[in-house]
């Protein structure tokens, strides 16, 4: 037997793994076909090569794929030709990217089967033969399956994902706006860092342009909102939560489910009723109010920039403090009855009991939810703009900012990037606010990812 090993052991040369990571790195899928006798995978990998060959051709210049050397230049202007035959600097942005994902996927398979094959002969080396058919089959029938049932995954995130957020990204750097850029008529240019110096810079675009001051205003009011819409809406929602637990409170399951019924309505329908409701002329709750002689003049619910902003966030408590009753009432099931009882005869008061046992478990228990309704504020379009519109204009210093940059008085970024968009097509400019909105939200979605048990149980 211990000379039968010996004879298999010199049967492979130590020289197998400098020649299988060689050819390997010469061509996809060489060195498993010529030294590892791994046919299947090797076949595999080297018709992914051709396939990826074949795909960057035909080749425009310098040995560059058409589609990257359109990603850099975003097309040639030709006037002379037809607007149907110009070059379509978006498509060809968005080519470009795809084939940049494209080439990242392949590099890194590259580099995977380089690696693989060096490991592979490593460990024939090691065991100084070859793995039998049967070995091969098994080792490749477990390793197989995980990576057959994550690339669809990976495929769909790269095209669906990874290919508009860069594109979105990319947009900024470019000059991609009505009436000048628009393809096909005209291309697309580069232009850096310009769109953010209009952005955050004072004279943007020329000293009367308001980009700087209309950005501070919505930037500011979007932090506010985002805060008000927020808390108001818990801590509303916690106080009915609260009041409806009460065992003094008669049928209780009645009040609770009248107070469900505006979350259960479609929000842009409620945003509708209460824009005619609080119409400054026709509007019922004006025309009530001064029936009764209540207000002698009608109340500029939407007309005036304060009061839209404080009509903004009472409309929302009432569509949104529903959702939180219903969280904070679950949790409050889950607290024991025995921690109240023991209050009780500890001679605690309700607010006592409230204080010490009901809000900390209640929060420990939502402070992600809470985060996560931060940041899904920070991006709530529809409660903008379904009742306000973003208005009234936005004025400062006596400057109608509205005109220029399409900023209202209660716009947010998401409904000034959509105004950016749809209305003037300024799509470079909301790119920019795009970036913005991202940057300030990836940090709340991880935090409260990282909270959450199977990430901290994947951690050990």
């Amino acid at each position: 037997m211990a000379n039968t090993s010996v004879q298999t052991h010199a049967k492979v040369s130590p020289s197998l793994v400098k020649k299988a990571t060689i050819s390997s790195a010469c061509f996809m899928g060489l060195g498993q076909v010529l030294f590892l006798k791994e046919y299947v995978r090797g076949a595999f990998l080297m018709i992914f090569e051709v396939l990826m060959i074949l795909g960057c051709t035909p080749v425009f210049e310098f040995g560059v794929p058409k589609s990257l050397w359109g990603l850099v230049t975003l097309g040639t202007p030709h006037p002379e030709l037809p607007v149907k035959l110009r070059d379509h600097s978006i498509f060809m942005m968005i080519d470009g990217i795809f084939m940049l994902v494209i080439c990242a996927i392949f590099i890194f398979v590259y580099i995977t089967q380089i690696k693989n094959a060096k490991k592979e002969a490593e460990k024939i080396v090691s065991n100084g033969k070859f793995p039998s058919w049967a070995e091969t089959h098994n080792d490749l029938s477990q390793n197989a399956f995980p990576i057959i049932g994550v690339t669809p995954i990976v495929l769909l995130i790269a095209i669906f994902t990874v290919i508009p957020l860069v594109f979105s990204a990319l947009v900024a750097f470019t000059n991609y706006s009505s009436p000048d850029h628009m393809p096909q008529a005209n291309t697309v240019d580069w232009v850096g860092l310009e769109n953010f110096r209009t952005m955050f810079t004072k004279n943007g675009l020329g000293a009367g342009s308001g980009w700087f001051k209309a950005f501070g205003h919505v930037a500011l009011w979007t932090v506010i909102w985002a805060i008000f819409a927020t808390f108001s809406c818990f801590f509303v929602g916690f106080f009915f939560a609260v009041i409806l637990q009460d065992k003094r409170i008669a049928i209780p399951k009645f009040y609770r489910t009248i107070f469900i019924l505006p979350y259960a309505i479609p929000q842009m329908l409620s945003l509708f009723v209460w824009a005619n409701l609080l119409n400054g002329t026709l509007g019922p709750v004006n025309r009530t109010l001064q029936y009764f002689g209540i207000i002698s003049k009608a109340i500029p619910w939407m007309s005036d920039p304060t009061m839209a902003k404080v009509t903004l966030i009472l409309v929302n408590i009432w569509i949104g403090f529903p959702y939180s009753m219903i969280l904070i009432t679950s949790s409050m099931t889950a607290v024991s009855s025995s921690m109240y009882e023991a209050a009780e005869i500890d001679g605690a008061s309700k607010w006592q009991q409230f204080k010490s046992i009901t809000f900390p478990l209640v929060m420990y228990q939502l402070k992600p939810t809470l985060i996560m309704q931060f940041a899904g504020n920070i991006n709530n379009f529809g409660a903008v703009f379904f009742l306000t519109g973003g208005g009234p204009s936005l004025m400062v210093g006596g400057d109608n900012l509205s005109i220029a940059t399409q900023a209202g008085s209660t716009d947010i970024l998401i409904s000034w990037i959509y105004k950016l968009t749809m209305n003037s097509q300024q799509y470079c400019i909301a790119s920019v606010l795009s970036i913005l909105v991202f940057v300030v939200l990836v940090p709340f979605g991880l935090y409260n990812f990282m909270r959450t048990k199977s990430f901290k149980e994947s951690e050990i």
